[in-house]
């Protein structure tokens, strides 16, 4: 039996595309052996790992407070903390260790103590995605035995690395595709261009390793606190899947060797 990867990019709110690429594949029959994820990834690789199905997840964070983990109150003097989201996460985690997870995980996370990256295959699930969701700027770092822990995208927001020797099958999903553009009129979106166009290049390389990647167009373009439009990104994402395993001979082969 061909073992079967999935690597879930960092993105904010945008993040909510994995939902709906996981839903599509598992519709088509796909099973995953392992989940490697950073911030959002990290955080629906979680749900997903735990057997609740991405749909359901999908109501779960529009539902609930959940969403707070890519859309901060920055209304706020100074940074936010997000240890409340302990209580919420529990829930869903009861148990709340990675190894203990239906499939096994890896979450990333960056040591801003040490200013070095971190693989999570064990231990409290919910401090290590707290951990790996922790927008610097914005969210209080994470304190995991006495060092500050920051989002993982800084140092790799496309966590293939931890698969590459686990699955005979890489699927990437990212969602943080940019269409190109005539102008730029507010700085915002200027910064926020030049940080996804750095993950981005980052991202294309990595991208080698996988025998297949999933990346809806434009998704990019979407605000990364954007929670309005946590539906659509969801069936843009879900559609994208459905044409991009339609046309992959690669898919099909998978497709073969799975029924034979």
């Amino acid at each position: 039996m061909k073992k079967i990867g999935i690597v879930l990019s960092g993105g904010g709110i945008r993040g909510i595309a994995h939902l709906g690429v996981l839903k599509a594949l598992t519709n088509a029959g796909i099973t995953f052996s392992h989940i490697s994820g950073t911030s959002a990834g990290a955080i629906v690789g979680s749900f997903f790992a735990a057997g609740i199905d991405p749909e359901y997840a999908l109501d779960i964070f529009m539902k609930t407070k959940l969403l707070r983990f890519v859309r901060p109150s920055l209304g706020a003097l100074g940074l936010v903390s997000i240890e409340h989201t302990a209580q919420l996460l529990q829930e869903f985690f009861p148990d709340n260790k990675i190894e203990n997870l239906k499939i096994p995980l890896t979450i990333t996370a960056t040591n801003f103590s040490e200013g070095r990256l971190v693989y999570f295959t064990e231990g409290p699930l919910i401090r290590a995605v707290q951990a790996s969701s922790c927008i610097p700027g914005i969210f209080k770092p994470i304190m995991i035995d006495g060092q500050m822990y920051v989002d993982g995208g800084i140092l790799n927001n496309f966590p293939v690395e931890p698969l590459l020797n686990n699955c005979d099958f890489i699927i990437g999903s990212s969602c943080n595709h940019l269409k190109p553009v005539d102008s730029i009129t507010h700085i915002t979106t200027l910064m926020a261009r030049a940080g996804l166009m750095s993950v981005n290049k980052d991202m294309e390389q990595k991208s080698a390793f996988c025998n297949l990647l999933i990346e809806p167009k434009g998704m990019g373009e979407i605000s990364t606190f954007d929670m309005k439009k946590a539906e659509t990104i969801y069936w843009l994402a879900y559609e994208e899947t459905l044409k991009t395993i339609q046309h992959s001979d690669v898919f099909k082969e998978l497709l073969k060797d799975l029924k034979s």
